[in-house]
């Protein structure tokens, strides 16, 4: 007799909450189309990926914000340098999903932050992670899913992507 009581108040402790609680509020449904509100939910404005000149920005801009990406070539007509700028331009939404800067320095020249403390030769693809650290080199140019797929590896993006819960 005490075990069907046990289960039995285990059953209505299971089934929630007495149903005392009053009904949930419905809103009234305009009548006509001039009392719909135009835009009820505005959409969130896409965010776009930022594309600077190495003149534009140092290294230490974005120490802990964003990950760098940033392309070498000796001039702005360097082929491997268009292609792989169309390519970043190309499929940009997986890379601001990864916080990434795309740093583009086609002007030896100049003599840039990004060149004095990289020192790159001819065409380069170099992956700089959030803690300002070099993780990739690259001599010819890289596809948007390549890149994705090297940043996703790296142990800063691994907790990022444990802390928004995506992670098992």
């Amino acid at each position: 007799m005490k075990l069907k009581l046990l289960i039995f108040a285990m059953l209505a402790a299971a089934m929630g909450p007495a149903r005392e609680a009053p009904p949930p509020q419905v809103e009234a449904q305009p009548a006509s189309p001039e009392e719909v509100p135009a835009d009820p939910v505005a959409p969130e404005p896409r965010a776009e990926l930022r594309i600077l000149s190495a003149s534009d920005a140092s290294p230490v801009d974005f120490l802990w914000n964003a990950r760098p990406v940033v392309v070498f070539a000796d001039t702005p007509d360097d082929p491997a340098f268009r292609q792989q700028m169309r390519a970043l331009e190309g499929r940009s939404e997986a890379l601001v999903e990864r916080d990434v800067v795309v740093i583009a320095d086609s002007d030896p020249q100049a003599n840039s932050a990004w060149r004095q403390q990289l020192h790159p030769r001819g065409f380069s693809l170099v992956i700089i992670d959030k803690d300002g650290q070099v993780k990739q080199r690259r001599p010819l140019p890289w596809d948007v899913r390549e890149i994705s797929r090297a940043i996703d590896k790296l142990p800063l993006r691994r907790q990022e992507i444990g802390r928004a819960g995506l992670l098992p």
